[in-house]
């Protein structure tokens, strides 16, 4: 199922979202910031966390207005944080688009990257909810943590599957477990499913993250638009890389690669490695584990379309190609 068919019930409200994204970069009166900002909002993902953000507000009578405007704070910090990211990690590319480090240079991207936060800030203040502003003042916190983490524990052979998981959560369950909290909370619905809605969240996000990690392996440099194994060729040990270290806990290919990371030849053998090891259906028997998850959370909810959609975005995480 393609994601936009997913986003059928709640499709008029993700367009004011997108329409509220372009009214952000060109209603400025600061024609370079507007270029920037421009590029960015026209090269945006397929919307999944404000997507989340507006279904999870569906099980309870609500203002629409005020959970499209949380929608659109949640949109902002991904989009925020990827900047960030794109920044540290010196890429070139996103989705097939040149990033704004690439065009514009590192200290463009970083500050473009504060202006995005800061914009998102000003939104989610807009809900007037303190529960829902300390929830997503945290996740800020969260996102940060998790790139420090990753950075820090870097060219780490022997991390644990618990590293990992806490660093998953940071840099990406967090946004969508908050996403599905606060559309929740938003429209007022019973603490029971918040609660529901912020597990669905937490798992999805995990899931997300760890098929994302399967195919930065098992992808082509055309679907992820980065090179085959290029999380392990900065160091970075994912789900793949931990569960082939656990399998074979002799083997010293990896070890090879992070002594000497600019050899070709080392990354390529490590990447075979993974790939010809049970380690892929291992790592995607996991990220099943936590759909599963994800889809009972939602056993309180009522059946209905937005229930549906949810669960149907389950589905697409774990068989999508970027």
């Amino acid at each position: 199922m393609q994601a936009t068919s997913i986003y059928e019930p709640i499709q008029q409200s993700l367009t004011r979202v997108e329409a509220s994204l372009k009214t952000l970069g060109s209603d400025l009166q600061f024609p370079f910031l507007s270029e920037v900002l421009g590029h960015v909002f026209d090269t945006t993902g397929k919307a999944m966390r404000p997507a989340i953000t507006l279904l999870s507000a569906n099980f309870h009578p609500h203002e629409s207005r005020i959970v499209e405007i949380m929608a659109t704070a949640v949109e902002l910090l991904h989009i925020a944080s990827l900047i960030h990211d794109d920044t540290v990690d010196e890429s070139s590319v996103r989705r097939g688009q040149a990033t704004v480090g690439s065009l514009w240079g590192r200290n463009v991207a970083v500050l473009v990257g504060d202006y995005i936060f800061a914009a998102s800030a000003t939104h989610v203040c807009d809900t007037g909810n303190v529960r829902v502003i300390r929830r997503f003042s945290e996740t800020i916190m969260e996102l940060s943590r998790g790139e420090l983490s990753e950075m820090v524990e870097s060219y780490g052979r022997d991390q644990t599957r618990e590293q990992y998981l806490r660093r998953i959560y940071n840099k990406t369950a967090s946004l969508f477990t908050t996403a599905g909290e606060s559309g929740a909370i938003l429209s007022g619905a019973p603490e029971d499913v918040a609660q529901g809605l912020k597990a669905y969240g937490y798992n999805l996000g995990i899931a997300f993250q760890m098929v994302d990690d399967i195919l930065d392996f098992e992808g082509t440099q055309e679907e992820i638009g980065k090179p085959v194994g290029s999380d392990l060729a900065h160091g970075i040990m994912t789900l793949p890389a931990i569960r082939a270290v656990e399998l074979y806990p002799d083997d010293k290919t990896i070890d090879a690669l992070f002594r000497d990371p600019d050899d070709p030849v080392h990354l390529q053998r490590a990447v075979e490695m993974i790939q010809n090891s049970a380690a892929m259906s291992d790592s995607y028997g996991e990220a099943r584990d936590f759909c599963a998850k994800a889809v009972d959370a939602l056993d309180a909810l009522p059946r209905n379309v937005s229930r549906e959609s949810l669960e149907a975005l389950v589905e697409y995480v774990i068989a999508r190609r970027r």
